[in-house]
């Protein structure tokens, strides 16, 4: 195994910089310490808690540029994105500030009982295990509620983004949060089963592939321990013959090429009512070709390159493997290293690469269907379900449909995405549990039963 991680500038493709790993000395007492300061961080008000957050936001709000830098400069992601994932995070910490201390109140339960209530009891340390593709934000929604419900947090990064994960422990620590009680651990996956299994973990969240989750869920699982999993997805976007295609295209081409493709609640599947299918795929295309490709530390950049040449590769073989299956190209399938152009599959089917898995990149398949009724039924035929979207005039009518689609989360006229305010997460192979608003901050704590009779 080695004993270095490297990170490495997709676009430009030079070494960033070399962190060592930690040692089993270093992780032991690493874990240890973050155990220690969960016994007094569990201890401070929720309100104090709180009011750390608002020092959290100012340092990213300082630092916002240098941020967003690290970002494009580890996984390539277009600098405005990266921009607009800070400020995403900076809303989020907003967001937990003016609400914890409602959202973690004791519950008031009517009974026999002189008093009866729900108290919401942190657990203790919290192992979380995130990627590369909102290396930022992934770890803050899950970091910002689990600290403030009073847990302490052990972070294992995606290693191609480790120094996002050493400036995000830092902004914790500059912001006055004990020492320990957030703590990036630089190790390698082979350590990890060891972590989890170790007692003074309590839970794991995971936001990853579906083969990780299904890993990390078994060996939590064997050690009775709560999980939290964000996976794959292969969200449909279903185009109805009632569309406006004028109002909602630029939003319909986001929904897959925003982040260069790499996004679990990106539209996937694009499926399509056979009467407005030409005029959608003229309109799609054009937009498509229109978006500018170049440095993703350029402001102007839509689309830049894959966080690694090995995920092109991956994507290269399943578009191939759908053409074999009788997909067409219809526009695009460059690829230079990291590099992969949009591309527009058609004449995608069920049984094709393109259709059934999640593709991690800025291919859009498109479906054609012979009605509403045909849409609903190919969205729902998928092993996943993170999320769907549906693009009509009649919205009464597609409100209709919430319960014919499994996965959670149901947007109408407006792409998947996630928001503070509304809990997020999927069903099937797409997880289970849920991050943001109040059930996030539920989700790792002791909902303890007080009684107390007169």
């Amino acid at each position: 195994m080695a004993n270095t991680i490297e990170t490495k500038n997709p676009y430009t493709d030079k070494v960033i910089s070399k962190y060592e790993l930690f040692s089993k000395e270093k992780l032991e007492k690493s874990i240890n310490s973050a155990e220690e300061a969960f016994l007094k961080w569990k201890k401070v008000d929720v309100k104090e808690r709180a009011k750390l957050l608002k020092k959290v936001a100012m340092i990213m709000e300082e630092n916002i540029e240098r941020y967003s830098q690290l970002i494009t400069d580890e996984m390539g992601k277009p600098i405005s994105e990266s921009k607009a994932e800070i400020e995403k995070c900076i809303y989020l910490c907003d967001f937990y500030r003016k609400n914890a201390d409602l959202l973690l109140a004791d519950e008031i339960i009517k009974t026999e009982a002189k008093e009866s209530f729900i108290s919401y009891d942190p657990l203790g340390v919290i192992l979380a295990i995130m990627p590369w593709n909102y290396p930022f934000w992934q770890v803050m929604r899950f970091a910002i509620p689990t600290l403030t419900a009073g847990n302490t947090a052990l972070l294992k990064h995606a290693s191609n983004v480790s120094g996002c994960a050493i400036a995000i422990q830092e902004i914790f620590e500059q912001a006055g949060y004990p020492k320990s009680c957030f703590t990036t651990l630089l190790v390698d996956h082979d350590q990890i089963e060891n972590v989890i299994e170790n007692k003074i973990i309590k839970a794991i969240s995971l936001t990853g592939s579906e083969k990780a989750g299904r890993s990390i869920a078994e060996i939590a699982g064997k050690n009775l321990k709560k999980t939290v999993l964000e996976l794959g997805g292969n969200n449909a976007c279903i185009i109805l013959d009632d569309a406006d295609l004028d109002q909602h295209i630029k939003t319909i081409v986001k929904a897959r090429m925003q982040n260069t493709g790499q996004s679990c609640i990106a539209a996937k599947r694009f499926i399509v009512v056979e009467t407005i299918y030409e005029e959608f795929l003229e309109k799609f295309t054009s937009k498509v070709k229109s978006l500018k490709i170049g440095d993703p530390s350029h402001k102007d950049t839509k689309v830049g390159v894959m966080a690694r040449a090995d995920l092109a590769d991956t994507l290269q073989k399943q578009v191939k493997d759908s053409i074999d299956k009788g997909a067409t190209i219809h526009f695009g399938n460059e690829k230079n290293k990291s590099y992969y152009q949009p591309t527009i599959l058609t004449n995608v089917k069920p049984g094709m690469p393109s259709f059934d898995e999640e593709t991690f990149g800025p291919v859009a398949a498109i479906i054609k269907v012979k009605d509403k009724n045909e849409a609903y039924e190919f969205a729902s035929n998928s092993k996943f379900g993170l999320g769907s979207m549906i693009f009509t005039k009649d919205t009464d009518d597609a409100k209709q449909r919430i319960l014919d689609i499994e996965d959670g989360a149901f947007f109408i006229n407006e792409m998947v995405k996630s928001d503070p305010r509304l809990p997020f997460g999927g069903t099937k192979a797409s997880g289970y549990g849920r991050e943001l608003s109040r059930e996030g901050i539920l989700e790792f704590v002791n909902k303890k039963t007080v009684y107390i009779n007169k």
